[in-house]
């Protein structure tokens, strides 16, 4: 492909545009954009599949209850409408009246390049891309946004090759460069979880996976996991404190968020630490023990009970921070190793396949926002 695939390019295409009124309602819909041609070193992508991932429902559905969908839009182009709380306006008044673009990622066949030499050498090429507006059918971007893929890898594969991936990749690198040696995660059977989970059998890395149902345990240890653990089950607490003993995690990793869960892991871990401290502090061992929040899908408040002594920490986490905090070297190693293992390491599976009218479907939104293990959702904005 040359680049006068410029002129075959259309001069304009769909994409998903969700928009917050000071009445309080969410609109996601469909409209028409223009497709625009890119400049010296960038790319126009054909937007073969993109996943909807837990960090895209805030800006998607803007913290409204996505089990009051309603079909909106007209005769032309369809549109879902959430209703949502007058504090939830309130945080976001910076969008009101905006159509945002939603989609933080997404793949596809790159049919037009700038002038530039490194434009010009993904013409043809299968792509992953990280842009924030992947919901639609073409996008112009830059080369620097653009992962290449092996010859002959399905852009629905690309389609996640930078939020969950490179996640798991920041994970354990974070608990490397903090002096852990094991870390927990606390929703094991997702999509990000299953691929953490290959990356600690690979790279001889302690994990304990958390998980939310009985066939979920035997979902991962049939992947050779070794410790899981079903929060569901009366034997929690003694499980968990088990897996600790094991493997000496003291770094934690919750998408969870609210209720109790992060409390708990501190104090196992303390338990833990404790039963190997020399002697008796009142303040608590000296092992330092850390929890990072880096979803809500308990949007309700964090409780902790301070029964984990004083050597402890809990934060955020996310990934661009984390991609600043490494430097531009580092980041390309891990984005390496996620194109080179795209479909082993890094492969998603997905529940439903949706058009980009599908995804402003009500009975789609109600099911895509609840996030269940195993139905993640793709979108393919040029099926």
């Amino acid at each position: 492909m040359r680049s006068d695939s410029l002129a075959d390019l259309p001069a304009t295409a769909l994409e998903l545009r969700s928009t917050l009124t000071d009445d309080g309602v969410v609109t996601m819909g469909i409209r028409e954009t223009d497709v625009v041609s890119p400049t010296d070193d960038q790319v126009v992508v054909r937007v073969d599949a993109a996943p909807i991932n837990p960090s895209d429902l805030g800006m998607m559905l803007g913290g409204g209850d996505a089990r009051e969908a309603r079909a909106a839009g007209d005769d032309t182009h369809a549109a879902v409408s959430i209703p949502i709380t007058e504090a939830a306006v309130a945080a976001q008044r910076a969008r009101l009246g905006k159509p945002m673009p939603v989609g933080n990622e997404g793949g596809g066949v790159v049919v037009a390049a700038g002038s530039s030499p490194s434009a010009q050498a993904l013409l043809g090429k299968t792509v992953g891309f990280l842009s924030g507006n992947a919901y639609a059918q073409y996008r112009t971007l830059h080369t620097s946004q653009c992962l290449v893929m092996a010859d002959g890898t399905d852009p629905a594969d690309a389609a996640a090759a930078f939020v969950n991936p490179l996640t798991a990749l920041g994970m354990v690198e974070t608990m490397r460069m903090e002096g852990h040696t094991a870390l927990v995660h606390t929703v094991g059977a997702s999509n990000l979880g299953l691929m953490l989970n290959r990356i600690c059998l690979d790279d001889g890395v302690g994990l304990v996976n958390i998980v939310r149902k009985p066939e979920h345990v035997e979902q991962l240890r049939a992947l050779g996991a070794e410790h899981v653990i079903d929060s569901s089950a009366a034997s929690f607490g003694d499980d968990l404190t088990d897996a600790l003993r094991a493997t000496g995690a003291t770094i934690a990793f919750d998408a969870i968020g609210g209720g109790d869960l992060a409390g708990i892991l501190l104090s196992k871990m303390e338990k833990v630490a404790g039963e190997q401290a020399g002697e008796f502090s009142r303040y608590g061992s000296d092992t330092h023990k850390q929890v990072y929040i880096y979803g809500g899908l308990d949007r309700g408040p964090t409780t902790l009970r301070r029964d984990f002594g004083m050597s402890w920490g809990i934060g955020g986490w996310l990934l661009t921070p984390f991609l600043v905090k490494i430097g531009q070297e580092a980041a390309d190693r891990l984005r390496q190793r996620v194109a080179d293992e795209i479909t082993t390491t890094f492969a998603s599976g997905y529940g439903t396949r949706l058009t980009l009218a599908e995804a402003v479907d009500p009975q789609q939104v109600k099911r895509y926002a609840l996030m269940a293990s195993g139905d993640k959702a793709l979108i393919t904005p040029n099926a």
